[in-house]
């Protein structure tokens, strides 16, 4: 690998991204746009449904008693084994009430007005138990959404700034000159993306920067830590990127692939809602998407504060797709395929 041939396609990439106006304008402003969207709409408690958590057994559901109250409609019951981990969710407004079967307790988050709505329904339904209390510190709706906001701007650009970057170059026989070249395919990947891995953290480290300064974003964790996670899945999301554009050259044709790749990652990856109490099918499928584990991994760091060791789960596995992202794009990365 020569370095002044690397150095020369990372400098002319970052100056051809930096002199678009348009383009480094719009991924400073969307994410601010959405952030402050979210923070007028989701500014209080009117979200219709209610979170309870329950300690018991599947088998347990059979009970006549749970059973009148689990029909209930307009709450999801959530199925809780550890009682510190429903605790803290409760003390973290993730859940609105927290039911122990087993010893004939309950807990509410009593700075939380949904616990007190729901701990009243609760009460028309059962009788016995005793009450608990626990408290926390709110965390408000943008706080919770930050980190998908985030990853979905890290996504778009990662993915749309790299496969329609490689396919302009390779309809317009740019490839096909720099294959003429020493470059070669290695030094050329290598280049587009460290490129677009700089640009991307730069640009949502200022955008995470100047919103702070206005929401005082809720922050639990390491800053280096989320850093860490938001670099892997830059690195995931650049590599998906490449794989998806190593063949193609029709620009159409990428807008399509891509928005296949994005859109099912918009809406599994816990950007805007938990997919905490779905099927678990759905919960396999959203493991095997890039997003997932960037947005999962940040929030964890953020509202959680959980350490790498913590979210080593989400860490290996996007290693892991990068590795195999990065091994299939090398494998079919065409210089100009006739198409």
């Amino acid at each position: 690998m020569n370095f002044n041939r690397f150095f020369a396609v990372f400098k002319a990439r970052n100056i051809e991204f930096f002199r678009d106006k348009s383009s480094l304008g719009w991924n400073l402003l969307f994410p601010v746009l959405l952030l402050v969207g979210f923070s007028f709409i989701f500014s209080g408690d009117g979200r219709p449904a209610y979170k309870v958590g329950l300690l018991i057994q599947p088998e347990q559901r059979q009970n006549s008693a749970q059973s009148a109250l689990t029909q209930l409609r307009y709450i999801d019951f959530i199925d809780y084994s550890d009682v510190a981990l429903a605790k803290e969710k409760l003390s973290r407004h993730s859940l609105d009430l927290l039911i122990d079967y087993n010893t004939q307790r309950y807990w509410v988050n009593e700075e939380s007005s949904k616990s007190y709505l729901v701990e009243k329904i609760f009460l028309g339904q059962q009788s016995g138990f005793t009450r608990l209390a626990s408290s926390g510190i709110s965390i408000r709706y943008i706080d919770w959404v930050l980190p998908g906001v985030l990853a979905m701007n890290m996504m778009f650009s990662c993915l749309f700034g790299v496969g329609f970057v490689i396919v302009r170059y390779r309809k317009n026989s740019v490839l096909k000159r720099l294959k003429a070249t020493p470059l070669s395919a290695f030094e050329f990947v290598s280049a587009q993306l460290l490129s677009r891995l700089f640009i991307v953290m730069f640009m949502s480290t200022v955008v995470y920067s100047g919103c702070n300064v206005f929401f005082d974003f809720y922050m639990l964790g390491s800053y280096i830590d989320l850093f860490i996670i938001g670099v892997l899945g830059a690195l995931c999301l650049i590599s998906l990127g490449l794989l998806v554009a190593s063949r193609s050259k029709s620009e159409e044709l990428i807008g399509g692939l891509l928005n296949l790749t994005s859109w099912p990652m918009m809406m599994l990856s816990g950007v805007w809602f938990s997919l905490e109490g779905a099927p678990d099918a759905l919960k396999t499928l959203a493991d095997f998407l890039p997003l997932t584990h960037l947005v999962a991994g940040a929030r964890a760091v953020i509202t959680e504060g959980a350490s790498l060791s913590d979210i080593s789960f989400h860490v290996n596995a996007l290693l892991a797709m990068t590795s195999v992202f990065l091994l299939l794009g090398a494998y079919l990365f065409s210089w100009n395929t006739e198409r």
